[in-house]
């Protein structure tokens, strides 16, 4: 016995909850180490990848709170409440729980679903009631997902629905070229021509070859012309900005004149 605030105190009800708070930490620790290192053995790329990195987030967040509610069961124990009796009321508790926290069970059953169903995954690009970015975090709540302004957004897993994913398949870059009328047609295409053969297999993030869909429209004051190149997934934007680059560079090489708006000022006498 010890005192403790003018009370006496068995010393085992101080020193057997710090013991199994510490047994709880290194079990967690031990097994979110094994875990890791048996999902970065795997060497897995892409998609395979990603899916085996979400479920480990989930595995390891199931541990975590199942080593939690051992280890306060073990607690309470030492301070001589019945755990059996707690055990065995779980049943009802569960269903007084259930009411109580509804939407807390919605989370955890929707992020398994999310997980197992593979509707998106981390590092995925999804949009989610206008918010679009990069998921960051799949727990058993919550997801988390960052845009490329590095502003996170914290969603509850019951209201993933009605997603977005840019990233289950390649993106298109896609360029509008406005184009003089005045230019001739053999020498627009003899400038697509060259500038496909300059650019193959230069083209920053690109699954496939330049390809010139020809006139997409006709506007007040050129032809517009459609090229697109396939990207890796929502890569597009980084491409279409080098090939405006090198579209003028061509054009202005070729001579081929892009239309701008021009005030012209008469001086009356």
């Amino acid at each position: 016995m010890i005192k403790l605030f003018g009370l006496d105190v068995e010393l085992k009800l101080i020193i057997v909850p710090f013991v199994y708070i510490i047994i709880g930490i290194i079990s967690f620790t031990v097994l979110k180490k094994i875990i890791s290192k048996l999902v970065d053995k795997r060497n897995l790329k892409g998609e395979k990848k990603q899916r085996i990195n979400t479920l480990k987030v989930l595995i390891i967040n199931i541990i975590k709170y199942l080593i939690i509610i051992c280890v306060i069961l073990a607690i309470l124990s030492v301070f001589g409440v019945n755990v059996k009796s707690i055990v065995a009321g779980l049943g009802i508790g569960t269903a007084v729980i259930g009411l109580a926290f509804k939407d807390l069970a919605t989370d955890l059953i929707a992020g398994f679903s999310i997980i197992t169903e593979g509707e998106y995954e981390i590092g995925d690009t999804i949009e989610v009631d206008g918010f679009m970015g990069e998921v960051t975090f799949i727990g058993l709540r919550t997801t988390r997902i960052r845009n490329f302004k590095g502003a996170t957004k914290i969603i509850a897993n019951h209201y993933m629905d009605n997603i977005i994913n840019y990233s289950e398949n390649n993106s298109l870059a896609v360029i509008d070229v406005l184009i003089a009328y005045e230019c001739k047609e053999e020498d627009i295409e003899k400038a697509f021509e060259q500038l496909k053969e300059r650019l193959s297999g230069k083209i920053p993030n690109a699954t496939g070859e330049l390809e010139v869909w020809g006139v997409n429209s006709l506007s007040d004051s050129g032809l517009v012309y459609r090229v697109v190149v396939e990207t890796e997934s929502m890569k597009q934007f980084a491409t279409e900005r080098f090939l405006r680059k090198e579209i003028k560079k061509e054009f202005d090489k070729s001579k081929i004149k892009i239309p701008y708006q021009q005030i012209e000022v008469h001086n009356g006498k």
